[in-house]
C-alpha cells in the first residue's frame, strides 16, 4: 500500500525545515524505516520518521485562520468544530465546500447574518443527525 501524500508531503516539508542534506535525510529513511525512498514506506514508517524529525526539534507550523470579528461567523466554526469529529475531512476547506453548497458563497466570511442563519440552522440539523440531543 503506498503512502498518503499528505504525510508524503510533511516529510518532505520537515526535510526542508531542517535543511538535510541528501546523504543525511537517506540514512534517516533507512535507520527508521529499512526504506531509502519515503515513497516505499507505510504510513506507519512515515510516521516514525515524522517523530524523529520532532525529536530533532521540528515542529509542524500550524496555519490558523484569524478569528471572526462577526458573531454569525464565528457561530458557523464552532458548530463545524463539534461536526469535525464525526467528519471524513473537518478542514476549513471543506466547510468553505458545504457553505458554498448551502449559499452560493464561497467563504463563511461573506455571509450577510440572513444567509449564515441558514447555514448554522443546516449544521445544527446535520450535528443534531449524527449526535442526537446535543444541539436545541
Amino acid at each position: 500500500m503506498s503512502p498518503s501524500r499528505a504525510l508524503l508531503a510533511k516529510i518532505h516539508i520537515a526535510r526542508k525545515d531542517l535543511a538535510l542534506e541528501e546523504d543525511c535525510y537517506r540514512a534517516l529513511l533507512i535507520r527508521v524505516t529499512g526504506f531509502r525512498s519515503a515513497a516505499d514506506c507505510t504510513d506507519g514508517q512515515l510516521d516514525a520518521v515524522l517523530a524523529e524529525f520532532k525529536r530533532f526539534g521540528w515542529a509542524p507550523k500550524t496555519r490558523h485562520r484569524p478569528l471572526s470579528q462577526k458573531p454569525h461567523v464565528r457561530k458557523i466554526f464552532a458548530l463545524w468544530g463539534e461536526l469535525r469529529p464525526t467528519l471524513r475531512n473537518g478542514s476549513t476547506k471543506a466547510l468553505c465546500a458545504f457553505v458554498e453548497r448551502q449559499t452560493g458563497v464561497a467563504d463563511p466570511e461573506w455571509l450577510s447574518p440572513d444567509e449564515a442563519n441558514a447555514v448554522v440552522e443546516a449544521l445544527k440539523k446535520w450535528l443534531h443527525r449524527v449526535r442526537p440531543g446535543s444541539v436545541e
